[in-house]
């Protein structure tokens, strides 16, 4: 099973996954996301071609509305 860090935490994958359904399984689909893979950011377009592969380092900031 391929592993990937979010956030920091090791992450076990049990089937490949896209950006898009790591989101789901995280419960943070429709929310206002920055993802950045690899130390590079990725662009929302690219969330449902990019495949999670073995080693990847992903770090999701959620944005926060306040006043």
């Amino acid at each position: 099973m391929p592993t990937v860090l979010v956030n920091g935490e090791p992450t076990e994958l049990a089937t490949p996954l896209t950006v898009r359904q790591l989101l789901e399984r995280l419960e943070l689909q429709g929310r206002r996301v920055a993802i950045e893979r690899n130390g590079d950011i990725l662009p929302r377009s690219r969330y449902d071609d990019t495949r999670l592969a073995e080693g990847d380092r992903f770090e999701i900031i959620i944005a926060v509305g306040g006043g």
